[in-house]
């Protein structure tokens, strides 16, 4: 049977142009390896095969098997169009030709490379919001794998056989652990305050203090939130210091609510005052109106009892008297991208009955593993076993000391001579957008340039961080002080030491 062929036979925009008659058929040999290069310096576009004839190569036809004729095809004239051009330039070597087939089947692999990757996390960041921030635990994805893979009763009530709501998956266990009378969750805790406030404040005024008109990540700001939100944003106090006194001051005819943002990505210094939730609670309830929390970074355990900065918690802020706390998923929680949204039952049911609701609730995947992350939650004395950003977090210093010592004649060996290595202390973050301010002890490796002098160290340092992200698996670790550090507190010493190791010979390959 002759060979699936592309109807692709004269010049076309997709293929490259030919000296041949299009009827005639393309005989002419199709370059592979191990052939002799031309005689000629530099290709013409007539030395370039057909689309049809490239297609039949031998070499060509197992790409076929394995991805579909029209993907290869498609590969095929794009690589052909992009070296007629070159031809036609003058700038395509003869001797290139040799590799026709084979750099087909690189661009057939590079195409269908995933772009997100895993990477591995020598920042000394463990929350890094750019890699990802926190990591879901085993249990969390082996019930999304499990519920991904086959139906489930996203919106189905076992029990009634019947429509049910995707909110009730979750809305117990978050009850059961912050004390709230009910929940609601939706796709990120962004979504959560503009949601909350659109629902309690739509049309009316918003009171919040001016020292909590944060900016987050990509120019999120908090202004901005509320005027999506159909809300009058009215400003008590300073930017340093608020008092009770601003918040009755500013309560009108047209106030719905008062808002209080938990300033987790910055810190005031000095000459302070702020007023406490506890303390705003009866304003808000004299006033007849809702006391709203943002808390963002989404604790739900005391951290001092490891050592760690304390958070404010959900349970706390609602004892003291708030309606209604927002918090994330993804931060000091442990889960998926989330915006979690506890408090009074009333105000819970007016939000999640908000048209809004739909465009921002929460998918199957990540509500699963909210799920099994908030499940984890139940047995408290496993947490910083069964969770991976408590474990993170606690890891002790004079473990990660001794894997530094462990990995330091292996790295050292692998940047010399260009690079020296050692041992060192350092101070990394809890995370980059949940206490930023906040520094764990922590050690790693520092690789620092062999120059004579600073003139090239940028360069020198740049082609490390270079060859690090170029890896299999790549590593992202930080410049500081003219130094690369790698702090190694995020590499977990039986998932991801192996791999580390076992890609530094193309490390040192890079380097050489």
């Amino acid at each position: 049977m002759k060979p699936e062929a592309s109807m692709v036979h004269g010049p076309t925009a997709g293929s490259p142009v030919s000296s041949q008659d299009p009827a005639a058929p393309d005989d002419r040999p199709v370059p592979s390896r191990g052939q002799a290069a031309p005689r000629a310096a530099a290709a013409a576009p007539k030395d370039l095969p057909s689309v049809d004839r490239l297609l039949r190569d031998p070499a060509v036809t197992h790409l076929m098997a394995r991805h579909g004729h029209a993907f290869v095809a498609a590969q095929a004239r794009h690589l052909l169009e992009s070296w007629r051009q070159r031809a036609l330039a003058g700038t395509l070597p003869a001797e290139e030709l040799q590799r026709l087939t084979s750099e087909l089947e690189r661009l057939c692999v590079e195409r269908l490379a995933p772009r997100m990757r895993r990477v591995i996390n020598l920042t000394g960041t463990v929350l890094h919001t750019n890699l990802g921030r926190a990591l879901l635990a085993d249990e969390a994805l082996r019930h999304v794998l499990s519920c991904m893979s086959s139906p489930n009763n996203l919106e189905f009530d076992l029990a009634r056989g019947e429509r049910g709501d995707r909110d009730s998956l979750v809305e117990s266990l978050l009850c059961d652990i912050t004390g709230a009378e009910a929940a609601t969750v939706v796709n990120n805790n962004a979504a959560a305050v503009l949601l909350g406030i659109a629902a309690l404040a739509g049309g009316q005024e918003v009171v919040v203090s001016r020292g909590e008109l944060v900016e987050i990540g990509g120019a999120f700001r908090m202004p901005d939130v509320m005027a999506a939100a159909g809300a009058r944003l009215v400003e008590v106090g300073t930017t340093n210091r608020t008092h009770a006194r601003d918040y009755q001051s500013a309560i009108g005819p047209d106030t719905a609510l008062l808002l209080k943002v938990h300033t987790s990505n910055y810190a005031i210094q000095g000459f302070t005052s702020s007023v406490s939730e506890a303390e705003l609670a009866p304003i808000a309830k004299a006033a007849g109106v809702p006391l709203m929390t943002d808390l963002g970074s989404g604790s739900l355990v005391d951290l001092a009892q490891w050592g760690l900065p304390a958070e404010p918690l959900p349970q706390a802020m609602l004892a003291d008297g708030c309606d209604i706390v927002t918090f994330s998923g993804d931060k000091l929680l442990g889960g998926p991208q989330a915006g979690l949204i506890v408090g009074r039952k009333d105000l819970v049911q007016k939000i999640r009955k908000f048209p809004m609701k739909r465009a921002l609730r929460l998918s199957k995947l990540p509500m699963a593993a909210l799920e099994a992350t908030l499940r984890l939650y139940l047995q408290p004395d496993r947490l910083t076993q069964d969770l991976p950003t408590l474990r993170l977090l606690t890891r002790p210093v004079g473990q990660i000391e001794a894997q530094a010592q462990r990995l330091l004649a292996r790295v050292e060996d692998a940047v010399a001579p260009r690079f020296d290595a050692r041992v060192s202390a350092m101070r990394g973050q809890i995370g980059s957008g949940s206490l930023p301010v906040e520094t764990l002890p922590s050690a790693g490796l520092v690789l620092t340039p062999r120059l004579p002098g600073k003139r090239g160290i940028g360069r020198a340092l740049d082609d490390l961080l270079t060859a690090l992200r170029g890896l299999p698996l790549p590593v992202i670790a930080r410049v500081q002080a003219d130094e690369l550090w790698m702090d190694l507190r995020c590499l977990d010493e039986a998932r991801e030491e192996p791999d580390f190791l076992e890609q530094l010979a193309q490390l040192k390959e890079a380097l050489a």
